[in-house]
């Protein structure tokens, strides 16, 4: 049969060309390539074409991408339209660029046949020359490549309406590319219903021929019912499709979906293998999505460890959501060593990237003495850009800066004027104004105002506003005495934690304050604000276990809390010190 092929040849190179085509699709690639080397040589477009994909695919010649690149070029220049697609699409890529090969020079073919082409990013002008030809030759493919070059090409390639008009064209010819690029087109230039819906029927051509990204936003479409009927359910499975083609974006969407069992049937723990691959492939949503299940929010176990890891992956992609996260681990100490440096590089990061909660944490950071020098500042700048808008939290916020003279000239002044604003909305607001107002800071002390201020705060839920409001309703400040108002609003607030609230609590029921004293409730509430910490609490309650009030004398537990009072700075008396039974006051 080899002695027949080679008669086929010397007679003629179209038969040549046509016996290797046939040889191909037997798969006889050493044979078919002998034959399409005759037919170029006797001038054939088409098997100038067929040998550079032979070259570039390693069918019956070793693979040579410099090889493939020069016959590419040589069919393209004789008109071949299948050619100048192929060869823009690899300058638009790098693997092709110029008017020769880099690599390839004046080489002999020998050294050419395993040298690569020199890669150098996109040639962007190389690419539009070639699709403009093959484009205008009628290449539905060269068409969509014309109008991806006039929309992601360089700026002065850009020109949103000749995109509009090539992406038409070639949808026209069926190219699902083509359709996909008139899809996004009209959906960028019309925002009505009509064109929604005719962008749909464009992405829906793409989607079916397969195109990934296509799927993905048909995806994205059928959720939210943009140019068709919404469904939810619909919309999970296209996601899953996108995902299974490599779409970053729909694998979050798909493995979230199997983690919540959401328009499928749970499934944790394929829904975070599909989140690792898009985090691992790069995707920074995905990779803050894996913290957040190793940090509690999910059905893994809590591993803060292994969310630290995934969190530091995000936010080194610019994932602030993540970024403050991982400031967070390191401030708390929560998986990794603590340490306030790192938090506040994180918070930082998240900070400066807008994330107004990062900011906050920041400025408390410099309250207690950390951060950079030039943090003060730039906490006030953006505290000040956003009060300027209308947040009441940024209003919050630069009031306590211009309080506390934080990256700002002191103005308690303006600083009322600010958390006044603030406080219309904002409970912790409310509180700080009260406490503004009983202290007379830049005015007169207005008691009755703070009382007003502080019961706002309380009702909103703010501890230390209910512990402030029952002191001065206690002590008749501000308004008139209600000991059983003051005495619910210890009550709450011990009930969520509050250690002062129980001192209280110890205080009144000690006796002394219009009810009739209980020590052993008295005892109680002093012992546990003493085990939370409170060090007038110590002292009080090491008094009482001194003393023998609503129990047996326990003179060395007495002494015990005496010194962890003594070592919060609470001034001891000798005879307390050495475990003495002081009077009970």
């Amino acid at each position: 049969m080899a002695f027949v092929d080679r008669l086929i040849g010397l007679a003629s190179p179209k038969a040549a060309l046509r016996r290797a085509m046939e040889l191909t699709e037997q798969r006889r690639f050493t044979e078919a390539f002998a034959l399409l080397a005759v037919a170029a040589r006797s001038g054939s477009v088409d098997a100038n074409y067929r040998i550079a994909l032979a070259y570039l695919q390693g069918l019956g010649v070793p693979v040579s991408q410099s090889e493939g690149v020069e016959w590419l070029r040589k069919a393209a220049e004789r008109g071949s339209v299948e050619a100048q697609t192929m060869l823009a699409a690899l300058c638009l890529h790098g693997l092709a660029g110029g008017e020769e090969a880099e690599t390839a020079g004046g080489a002999p073919a020998a050294s050419r046949l395993f040298a690569a082409v020199a890669l150098k990013g996109p040639d962007f002008q190389s690419a539009m020359k070639w699709a403009r030809l093959a484009a205008d030759a009628g290449s539905a493919e060269g068409q969509a490549l014309v109008g991806y070059l006039r929309t992601q090409g360089p700026e002065e390639m850009h020109d949103l309406e000749d995109a509009h008009r090539w992406y038409e064209r070639s949808a026209s010819g069926g190219c699902p590319q083509g359709a996909l690029g008139y899809a996004l087109s009209l959906f960028q230039r019309s925002s009505d219903e009509a064109a929604q819906c005719k962008a749909v029927e464009h992405l829906r051509v793409a989607a079916e021929a397969g195109l990934p990204t296509a799927i993905h936003l048909l995806a994205t479409m059928t959720e939210r019912g943009i140019g068709v009927t919404r469904d939810p359910g619909a919309a999970i499975d296209l996601y899953r499709r996108a995902a299974e083609g490599g779409v970053r974006a729909a694998q979050v969407q798909w493995g979230r979906a199997l983690i919540e069992g959401r328009y499928v049937k749970q499934d944790p723990i394929t829904g975070e293998s599909w989140l690792r691959r898009a985090a691992l492939a790069g995707d920074s949503e995905a990779a803050a999505a894996v913290g957040d299940l190793y940090s509690g929010n999910g059905a893994s176990p809590k591993d803060y460890a292994e969310a630290a890891g995934w969190y530091r992956k995000a936010a080194e992609s610019g994932h602030r959501a993540a970024a403050r996260a991982l400031g967070t681990l390191y401030l708390t100490g929560a998986g990794v060593a603590r340490d306030e440096s790192e938090a506040t590089h994180w918070l930082r990061v998240a900070a400066d990237a807008g994330d107004s909660s990062s900011q906050v944490d920041l400025a408390n950071l410099i309250l207690q003495g950390g951060g950079n020098v030039d943090d003060p500042r730039r906490i006030v700048g953006w505290f000040g850009q956003g009060a300027t808008v209308g947040d009441p939290v940024a209003a919050f916020n630069l009031g306590l800066c211009l309080a506390k003279g934080i990256g700002v000239k002191r103005d308690q002044k303006l600083a009322i004027e600010w958390i006044r604003w603030a406080a219309a909305t904002l409970p912790e607001a409310q509180h700080a104004y009260a406490q503004m107002l009983a202290e007379g800071r830049a005015a007169p002390p207005d008691l009755q105002g703070a009382r007003s201020w502080l019961a706002l705060a309380a009702d909103a839920g703010i501890l230390d506003a209910q512990v402030a409001l029952a002191e001065m309703m206690l002590n008749g400040r501000g308004g008139p005495r209600n000991i059983r108002g003051a005495l619910a609003l210890f009550e709450k607030a011990a009930a969520k934690g509050h250690s002062g609230a129980m001192f209280a609590l110890g205080a009144i029921h000690g006796g002394g304050h219009g009810l009739p004293p209980d020590r052993e409730a008295a005892k109680g509430w002093f012992q546990a604000a003493a085990e939370a910490g409170h060090g007038q609490a110590q002292l009080m309650f090491g008094k009482y276990l001194a003393n023998g009030v609503a129990g047996q004398r326990d003179l060395a537990k007495a002494r015990s809390w005496f010194e962890c009072a003594a070592a919060q700075g609470v001034t001891l008396r000798d005879d307390e010190i050495h475990g003495q039974a002081p009077s009970n006051r």
